[in-house]
């Protein structure tokens, strides 16, 4: 597809193109999420599993700050997915 062709899409159906593009923001985030609990549930099994884990001691500080920025990253896709999609009603 053009660009052209994009551009007259948009312009004919404003509201569709940019509530699209929401979809795909919280579609993204959301697996984000998912994909970042999975990680971390894997995380506590192989250390159970290799007899790592003392008491309630979570992984190690890097895994733990990749994790975060996955889940800050996921959280600001899903809150651009809801501005978006709100502002698609008022187009």
């Amino acid at each position: 597809m053009s660009l052209q062709m994009l551009w007259s899409l948009f312009l004919a159906h404003p509201a569709g193109v940019v509530n699209s593009l929401a979809l795909f923001f919280a579609v993204a985030g959301s697996w984000l999420w998912l994909m970042t609990r999975l990680r971390e549930q894997r995380g506590l099994v192989r250390a159970l599993v290799q007899g790592e884990l003392d008491d309630i001691e979570v992984q190690d500080e890097r895994a733990l700050r990749i994790n975060r920025f996955f889940y800050r990253f996921g959280g600001i896709c899903l809150g651009a997915a809801l501005l978006l999609s709100w502002f698609s009603t008022r187009l």
